[in-house]
């Protein structure tokens, strides 16, 4: 008994030890002053100047500030970007791809759009730590599966819940119903596909049709001081929608279903925005004319079809942009959410431009969310989301040096970061 004692505390002192090896530094709050860095503020150019954050703003941006109270990093021959944007993925959804038992970002059902990933998130995922170290402080976590699959939210990767990780915007996810194979292993005849078409467009018009007649009864008892004795999570889900105070983003990939889906929103007179897009270069013309703004990616990607050039993937969100399409870049994935800055490296390389590429995973994506007055550029009064590099975000070779959320400073550590320490200096060594 008296050895199993001593095997027992010498196990938890080693399991403590090893915990301590592994754990992630705080975060650090307070007064910041960032001093002679090269602001690249996104809407308003770029200079060499200060920035103050004080109580998670920029509180200042300009030349020559100071504050006796603040912490001051020289950021001479540095440089400072807002931080990068996701616009969609399953980081803080999914753990491992491969293992369904971690996976919590598709729901039962076809139509369940009041499912709500913020819900779902873990603010402990793994990857979130490692995202951060490449200067991504936003995503949306969206679901996937069903028809609606559910309502994505729009989260800052710093905050130990969902609702401390908010950004405070949340939109329903529709898939637009495929006109076309679903890949090559599909059988179907052609006037099978058409059926098929035909039956999931009906089925998503009755859908809203319902929606509207939900809204027109929830109207009429508001104006009567009446509750309606009905609950119907479903339709206050989509509420937003049908009375135009929120865009429904809407899947939607080949030329023949972006056209289906532009008639249909049109039919509707909804707001929309789509993702995927990876067809949008064929009719970026009819989206421009539409004013509907996309999320396309990821663009680190193969052609869809076999006859497509070899860059389809890389050049879509320069034609598009070139267009007068407004753009936003995502990663849709889950573990490799920090490759985001080398997609939009690839579109800006193709014909986007560094400049109008920085939009697309900062402002652009912001303002698609309606939060552009909060996040998205380095501007006064907005939250500070920031990091600090030694070079271009989108080249490899680039170390972000440090990086701001809320005003949070976050220490650059992941699970990367900790194993590579670990064996960079081996206790007990190799001999």
């Amino acid at each position: 008994m008296h050895f199993l004692k001593i095997y027992i505390l010498s196990f938890c002192t080693l399991l403590l030890f090893n915990i301590n090896a592994q754990q992630v530094k705080k975060a650090e709050s307070g007064t910041f002053l960032l001093k002679n860095g090269n602001l690249h503020t996104v809407t308003s150019g770029t200079f060499i100047g200060d920035l103050l954050i004080k109580d998670g703003v920029i509180a200042d941006i300009g030349k020559s500030i100071s504050v006796s109270e603040a912490k001051i990093i020289d950021c001479s021959g540095k440089q400072i970007y807002p931080g990068l944007i996701d616009g969609g993925c399953r980081l803080g959804l999914v753990e491992i791809d491969a293992i369904s038992l971690t996976n919590d970002f598709n729901e039962l059902g076809d139509f369940v759009p009041h499912m709500k990933a913020l819900t779902a998130v873990n603010p402990n995922a793994v990857a979130i730590p490692v995202t951060r170290v490449n200067g991504i402080t936003t995503v949306f976590a969206k679901p996937d599966g069903g028809t609606f699959p559910g309502t994505g939210a729009l989260i800052h990767l710093f905050g130990y819940n969902p609702d401390q990780m908010s950004a405070g915007s949340e939109r329903v996810v529709m898939r637009f119903p495929s006109t076309g194979k679903r890949g090559r292993w599909d059988r179907r005849s052609e006037d099978d596909i058409k059926k098929d078409a035909e039956k999931a467009i009906k089925k998503i018009n009755d859908i809203w049709d319902t929606a509207n007649n939900y809204m027109k009864m929830d109207s009429a008892a508001k104006s009567e001081n009446i509750t309606l004795s009905t609950n119907n999570p479903q339709m206050l889900a989509l509420l937003p929608i049908v009375s135009g105070k929120e865009p429904i983003f809407i899947e939607v990939n080949s030329k023949k279903d972006i056209e289906s889906a532009i008639e249909w929103i049109i039919e509707k007179k909804y707001k929309a925005v789509f993702t995927g897009v990876a067809e949008g270069w064929r009719v970026a013309d009819k989206l421009a004319k539409n004013g509907i703004p996309v999320i396309t990616g990821p663009i680190l990607s193969v052609p869809g079809r076999d006859n497509d050039s070899y860059d389809a993937s890389y050049t879509n969100p320069s034609i598009m942009m070139k267009a007068g399409v407004k753009v936003a870049i995502r990663t849709d994935n889950a573990e490799n959410v920090r490759n985001l800055p080398f997609n939009a490296g690839f579109a800006a390389a193709y014909g986007m431009g560094t400049e109008e590429a920085l939009k697309a995973v900062t402002i652009n994506t912001a303002e698609i969310f309606g939060v552009g007055d909060k996040i998205g550029s380095l501007d006064k009064g907005k939250i500070a989301n920031l990091f600090i590099c030694d070079g271009d975000p989108f080249e490899t070779k680039t170390k972000i040096e440090y990086l701001f959320i809320k005003g949070w400073k976050i220490p650059l550590e992941s699970r990367h970061t900790l194993l590579y320490d670990e064996f960079l200096d081996r206790t007990p060594g190799l001999k």
